[in-house]
């Protein structure tokens, strides 16, 4: 399958992620000649242990996280950062989950968006938001490069095409910019040949940067 980066939106100190910065985002791929493509969305939850026994608490993960990505809606994949691992099911796991009740859904989150085709590449930009609201969390952006599915062979021309992007939203002075982790995808298992764990694995990355961004803006006002 394409390769694919994806990247959150880290704010300035001091500043914080809304809908403007969205918008001007948006506008951006647009005045890249980006043809609207239509929706996308992701969802990710952090599940906790249903324990009945306290004492067993520290042999539960403390970081349990499920995603389901809009390329594969008959799977589903939960990533265990602490332990590195990744795993990939059918989606009938979730019911499988609820009548067990051995997990529970802590939060739910949503990566929703609108997806644009630039000649080789897809741009997926979206919002990160609670299930059931509207209260802004974080901004993320998909770097989809169709031609190409391994790794090592992507990484000059996303590069490239990153550095271009970049340039083009700083001619935008917005309080932040866009950031990528580089993963070391082999401490998961995981091949140079793309697959969609390796978007699950960045997903559960992205969401620990989201969540470290929010700690620090709160501990500033504190």
């Amino acid at each position: 399958m394409p390769l694919k980066w994806v990247f959150n939106w880290q704010p300035n100190a001091g500043s914080t992620v809304n809908s403007q910065i969205l918008n001007e985002v948006s506008q951006c791929v647009e005045s890249m000649n980006g043809v609207k493509e239509g929706r996308w969305k992701a969802t990710l939850t952090f599940y906790k242990p249903m324990l009945r026994d306290q004492a067993l608490a520290g042999e539960f993960p403390r970081e349990f996280i499920g995603i389901s990505l809009p390329e594969q809606p008959n799977k589903y994949y939960f990533i265990l950062r602490v332990n590195k691992i990744v795993l990939e099911a059918d989606s009938s796991i979730q019911l499988i989950m609820e009548k067990l009740q051995s997990y529970k859904s802590r939060v739910a989150l949503n990566f929703e968006g609108f997806q644009y085709q630039l000649g080789d590449f897809q741009l997926r930009v979206g919002k990160v938001v609670p299930t059931h609201s509207e209260n802004l969390r974080g901004i993320v952006m998909e770097v989809e490069y169709l031609p190409i599915s391994s790794l090592e062979k992507s990484k000059l021309i996303m590069d490239e095409f990153v550095d271009i992007w970049q340039d083009a939203v700083s001619k935008r002075s917005l309080p932040g910019h866009f950031m990528h982790i580089e993963l070391n995808f082999s401490d998961y298992g995981l091949a140079d040949h793309y697959t969609s764990q390796h978007t699950a694995v960045q997903y559960a990355h992205v969401m620990g940067q989201l969540i470290a961004t929010v700690q620090a803006v709160q501990a500033g006002r504190n």
